[in-house]
Parts: structure tokens; C-alpha cells; sequence
């Protein structure tokens, strides 16, 4: 293998210890949904409806009418959906501050900063039954979104600047690998007969905070990305000892050459803020194609597959569709580790193009599937098969691409101001899709996935015509590529010193 392009424990270490926060990402994504009647019961003895309810309830009600009779009550429909919301809104929040955080001390020291947020969130979680349990599950959800947004855009960020230029998308894919590793295992935890019950329930929310613990303790192994240290801080000799550590015996001079050009066009740009960012047009080029490439991922309709998924395993007719919902999980992990192997081979582009178009041609299936399954019953295993395809091609490209190229379309000064700006936009339309997919489901019906097929068609359009291809390249060499058919004269010069000025003062 090249010098410098070997994979060395180092690295390995860094990476592994890295995406443990996108494993927590996952996990606290997925686990409040199976235990949520156990938790709408709690919510009602807490706030006192569950007894107030059973009081005049008759005496044949069983214990199951008397859950789905609390589980509508308003109250607890309210705690409840505070609980998943506040989530999605925490993660908003904190991801405008990732630029400042991963800046301030350094990417290492602001990974093992925002654990204290991820660890004082699981703890109020699994202790919840010592006070409120609404209160304590919604301010821990809280604490843990905004942990989330600050960890789902460190982490790419990290990894893309410590990993070789051949291994980028390999590795910058494992954080995307991370997230449904997580949400897959909340999905086993959270089977009734394992922590999805009466009694553990809190531990299985507690749970989340767990992995922070130990990337904590490995953090303190870890060393600190040498594009920051010196690019931002201007530490030749220590950046130089870690692409050692991190790359082996290899000639690191044509890595410090590329950081020295990447120094002088940052000290040229200066820092970016993120008003700075939206407003300039030297790199606007760069921001739709992320911020569009974000959109895609959350607007694809991969929430809304979830969200149907279990009743139409049921109208199926499979006995248990939990369990058909935690394969479709499974095919999420695998087909993750498909894009692991082909992203540095096939290329970002092409991935997301085959995702896209992949996708939309099974929303228009699944449409004529859930149509037609009543008359035919068959149609019902059309359904089905669309579901586990759709799953497929979402990670395949769409699902872990954008989160790590943003990191490769912008140089070090504006990066962490996109990295900021595309988590915002993820985190926003993650919420967008929760909060108004059930009433979209309820307008259009069966025709709901007629509308994603049609964003679908665009967000493919788009790609073949904007997304260019990164794999391979510098990071100088792909921001040439935007620059390439635009006259960079007066204009865009006055506008970059401009920017530097801002941020010098």
C-alpha cells in the first residue's frame, strides 16, 4: 500500500472514538418510539389521569383500554409529543454553534466539552421516576438534542480533516454507519421483553448518554486534527508529528504543502461567519449545492417509510411487524456498509444519483402497492419490497453523503460556518417532516408518496446538473471546480478582503 494512505491504529482509534457520538446520535433517535405507550402510562399516573381514568372506566375495561384511553387523553397526547419534538428543536439550536465550538479549543477538546451535555441528559432520563417523569424525559430529550446537533457536526468535521484523501468518503460514511447502528440497537433494547417495559424503561432512556462515557475516556487518546493546528493555529512541527501518528512512516510534505496553500487562502478569506456565508456570492455556489444535498436527505420521505412501515407489515399480514420495522433497520446498516466500500470507488456523485432516482422509482411503487393492496392482496408484498429497496438506496447515497462533503466543499475559513448552516437545515427539516407528516398522510392518503416521488425527481435533476464529483480531489481542487465558468476578477477580491475585515474586527 502507498505511503500515507495505509490505514494505521492511530487513525483507527480517532475515527472509532469519533463516531461514538454518532452512535448516541442514533440511538437517541430511535429510542423514544417503542416504548412510547409504556411512557404515555407513566405520563398519565404522573400527572394523575391514569387513576382519574380508571375510575370511570368499566369494571370489563382491561389494562389495554385503559392505556390507549390515557394515551389520547390531551395532557399526555401534549407531554408526549413535547418529548419527540423537543429533540429535533434542541439539535436546531446547537448546530449554528458548531463552528464555535470545534474552534475554540480545538475539535478533540469540543467533542469531550459537549459530552458533560450527553452524559447530564442520560442521567436525567434514567432517573426520572425520582421526580416528574414528563418533566425529567422532555428536559433530558432537550439537553440531548442540543448535544446532537454540536456531535453530528463535529464529528464529520473531525473525521473529514484527519482522514487520508482515499479514505475520505470510506471514513466519513462510518458516521452515517454509526447513526442507524444506533437506532437499530434502541430498536432491539426497546423490544418489550428486553428494557421496553414497566420496569426499565428509564434505563433504556438513560442508555443514551452511555457512549459518551467511554469516548470520553478515549478522547484523552486521540490526537487533535493537524489541519486545525495549523491552519487556525499555525503549529507546523505538532501538525506534522500527528500525519505521522496518523498515517505511519510516510514524506508528509505534500500533506503540509496542501495544508500551507490551504493556510494562505484562509488567512487570504479569514473566517466566514455564518451571515457572512449567506450573503457572499463567492461561495454561494458551494452552500446550495449543501445545503439542496441536506434537503434531499430529510425531504426524500425516509422519515415517512418509518412512520408507515408497521402498518403495512401488519396489512400484510405479518404476525409481528415490530420485528419486520427492526429489519428494515438491519437493511439499514447493511446497505450503509455498502456505501463504506463504494464511495471512494464509485464516487459521491454517483451514489447520490443512483440513491435518488433509486428511491423515487420505489415511492411510485409503494403509491400503487398501498392502491391497489385491497383489491389485490398480493400488491401488499409490492409494498413491502418497495420499503426494503427505498431503505436500500437511501444508504447507499443520500443518507451518509451529505453529511461529510459538506466538509470537503469549503476550505477551512467558511467550513465550519456550512457545517453550521447545513446542520441547521437538516435538523429543521427533520422537524418540518415530524410535526406536519401525519396531516400531509391524512390529506393525500395513499398519494402521500406520489409527493415525495416528486421531490425525489427534482432532488435528482438537481445533483446531475450541480453536485460535482469530490472523490479524490483537494479541497483546493474542489473549490476550483465551482469557480470554474464564474469570472473571479475585482469583484470577488473586494469581497473576500471585505470578509476578512469583518471578521478581523
Amino acid at each position: 500500500m502507498e505511503q500515507g494512505k495505509q490505514l494505521t491504529g492511530t487513525l483507527a482509534v480517532a475515527v472509532f472514538t469519533a463516531v461514538l457520538g454518532s452512535l448516541q446520535y442514533g440511538y437517541s433517535l430511535g429510542v423514544i418510539n417503542a416504548p412510547q405507550k409504556v411512557i404515555e402510562r407513566h405520563y398519565g399516573r404522573s400527572l394523575g389521569i391514569w387513576s382519574e381514568r380508571s375510575a370511570v372506566l368499566s369494571e370489563n375495561s382491561t389494562e389495554e383500554d385503559e392505556q390507549m384511553d390515557v394515551g389520547k387523553h390531551p395532557a399526555v397526547v401534549m407531554y408526549w409529543s413535547l418529548s419527540v419534538a423537543i429533540f429535533s428543536i434542541g439539535g436546531m439550536l446547537s448546530s449554528f454553534l458548531v463552528g464555535f465550538v470545534g474552534d475554540l479549543k480545538g475539535r478533540i477538546k469540543g467533542m469531550l466539552m459537549i459530552n458533560v451535555l450527553a452524559i447530564a441528559a442520560g442521567l436525567l432520563m434514567g432517573l426520572c421516576r425520582m421526580w416528574k417523569p414528563h418533566f425529567m424525559v422532555i428536559f433530558g430529550r432537550a439537553v440531548m438534542g442540543f448535544y446532537c446537533g454540536l456531535s453530528s457536526g463535529l464529528v464529520p468535521m473531525y473525521i473529514g480533516e484527519i482522514a487520508p484523501k482515499a479514505y475520505r468518503g470510506a471514513l466519513g460514511t462510518l458516521h452515517q454507519l454509526a447513526v442507524v447502528t444506533g437506532i437499530l440497537i434502541s430498536q432491539v433494547l426497546g423490544l418489550d421483553f428486553v428494557l421496553g417495559n414497566d420496569d426499565m424503561w428509564p434505563v433504556l432512556l438513560g442508555l443514551s448518554g452511555a457512549p459518551a462515557v467511554l469516548q470520553s475516556v478515549l478522547l484523552f487518546f486521540c490526537p487533535e486534527s493537524p489541519r486545525y493546528l495549523y491552519i487556525l493555529r499555525n503549529q507546523e512541527q505538532e501538525a506534522k508529528k500527528i500525519l505521522l501518528r496518523l498515517k505511519g512512516a510516510y514524506d508528509p510534505s505534500a500533506d503540509l504543502e496542501e495544508m500551507r496553500k490551504e493556510k494562505e487562502e484562509s488567512d487570504r478569506e479569514a473566517r466566514v461567519s455564518i451571515l457572512s456565508l449567506i450573503r457572499s456570492s463567492v461561495y454561494r455556489q458551494q452552500l446550495l449545492v449543501a445545503l439542496m444535498m441536506h434537503l434531499s436527505q430529510q425531504l426524500s420521505g425516509i422519515n415517512a417509510i418509518f412512520y408507515y412501515s408497521t402498518s403495512i407489515f401488519s396489512q400484510a399480514g405479518v404476525a409481528e411487524p415490530v420485528y419486520a420495522t427492526i429489519g428494515v433497520g438491519a437493511i439499514n446498516t447493511v446497505f450503509t456498509l455498502v456505501s463504506v466500500a463504494l464511495v471512494d470507488r464509485a464516487g459521491r456523485r454517483t451514489l447520490t444519483l443512483v440513491g435518488l432516482g433509486g428511491m423515487c422509482c420505489c415511492a411510485v411503487a409503494m403509491t400503487v402497492g398501498l392502491k391497489l393492496q385491497s383489491d389485490l392482496p398480493w400488491m401488499s408484498y409490492v409494498s413491502m419490497a418497495a420499503i426494503f429497496l427505498f431503505v436500500s438506496f437511501f444508504e447507499v447515497g443520500p443518507g451518509p453523503i451529505p453529511w461529510f462533503i459538506v466538509a470537503e466543499l469549503f476550505s477551512q475559513g467558511p467550513r465550519p460556518a456550512a457545517i453550521a448552516l447545513a446542520g441547521c437545515c437538516n435538523w429543521t427539516s427533520n422537524f418540518i417532516i415530524g410535526m406536519t407528516f401525519p396531516y400531509i398522510q391524512g390529506l393525500l392518503g395513499v398519494y402521500v408518496f406520489v409527493l415525495f416521488a416528486a421531490l425525489l425527481f427534482g432532488f435528482t435533476v438537481f445533483t446531475y446538473f450541480r453536485v460535482p464529483e469530490t472523490k479524490g480531489k483537494t479541497f483546493k481542487e474542489i473549490a476550483a471546480i465551482f469557480q470554474k465558468g464564474r469570472k473571479e476578477g475585482v469583484k470577488d477580491a473586494v469581497e473576500l478582503q471585505q470578509l476578512k475585515s469583518s471578521t478581523d474586527a
